[in-house]
């Protein structure tokens, strides 16, 4: 049976092709809110600067007076130390105490539990006064056999009485406890199947964790490890507790103790903390996006480029 053949040479065995669709012209919507908004802002900001620059009870000439002080920068050197020393001593015990909490000893779970207990459950500031406070308490610390047996090793408490090495350690213990919970919360990130297969090629726990859990677990430890690092930047102007005056802080309020004038000796401190913090975001940001490759589906422009020279040279191929 012939099949019927229209004027235009089509059959129903050969649909005309389809029409490209019109092409859409796309409007962004006006939002003028968020320009009225904005400049509301920008004007109480401007408004809240001109108010403070024409204050004279903020003091700006002894503000840039010493701003770069020696002492001022003597004292920012010596918190970047005590950050870095305890945060160093935080993260190294988290790590020993996280290890602890997910191991199958149940003695390991428990002294880890406690550790965290005590230390997350006290505020730091009362931790680091004891901490001030143990040379009073402890004249000696002596390791041996106990009750009257010989004392194989003997310190005297007395010459630790540094405030600087009291600080690091009462900041470095309390900041153990969070550093634990922080990498306890990485590795419970990663897929069981990963264990599970390192445990299947022959390797122990704690290979398994060296080797296939903690490199993995880094993404999610990264970011807010930088945050504790920050934050750890900022608490050590509570080490006044101990007392250690050598710090930013601590060169501020002896500057401020004897001119007078706290409000801009207080300005200066917040300065040379915000600078600091700034450096170390940045910090954080390379590390994040180091640790983060392969995890996102946004290519970099390099990852774009390789891509597209990859793709010209299989066409090229073809």
């Amino acid at each position: 049976m012939a099949s019927a053949v229209s004027g235009t040479g089509e059959t129903p065995e050969n649909p005309p092709p389809p029409s490209e669709p019109e092409t859409i012209e796309a409007v962004p919507l006006r939002r003028p809110g968020r320009w009225i908004a904005a400049a509301v802002l920008l004007v109480l900001l401007g408004l809240f600067v001109y108010g403070a620059a024409t204050n004279p009870a903020y003091r700006w000439g002894t503000y840039w007076k010493y701003l770069f002080d020696r002492r001022i920068s003597e004292g920012a050197l010596v918190t970047l130390e005590l950050t870095v020393l305890s945060m160093v001593i935080g993260v190294i015990l988290g790590v020993l105490l996280a290890m602890m909490r997910l191991s199958p000893n149940p003695v390991l779970r428990a002294v880890s539990w406690v550790y965290l207990w005590i230390f997350r459950g006290t505020p730091v500031y009362i931790q680091l006064v004891f901490w001030g406070l143990v040379p009073s308490l402890y004249q000696t610390v002596q390791l041996g056999i106990p009750f009257g047996g010989p004392a194989v090793v003997h310190w005297d408490v007395q010459d630790w009485s540094q405030p600087f090495l009291f600080a690091m350690i009462g900041l470095g213990l309390n900041e153990a406890a969070y550093m634990a919970e922080i990498v306890r919360a990485g590795v419970n990130s990663v897929d069981e199947g990963q264990r599970e297969a390192s445990v299947a090629l022959g390797m122990s726990w704690g290979q398994t964790m060296r080797r296939t859990v903690l490199p993995q677990a880094m993404r999610v430890i990264i970011p807010p490890t930088g945050n504790e690092l920050i934050s750890m930047l900022k608490t050590t102007s509570l080490v006044a507790a101990i007392p250690l005056t050598t710090d930013l802080y601590g060169r501020a309020r002896d500057i401020y103790g004897i001119n007078f004038q706290p409000i801009p000796l207080l300005l200066v401190s917040a300065t040379w903390y915000l600078a600091i913090t700034s450096i170390l975001m940045i910090g954080q940001f390379y590390l994040e996006r180091y640790y983060s490759r392969g995890a996102t589906r946004n290519p970099t422009p390099r990852q774009l480029r390789a891509l597209a020279t990859a793709q010209n040279i299989t066409e090229a191929g073809k």
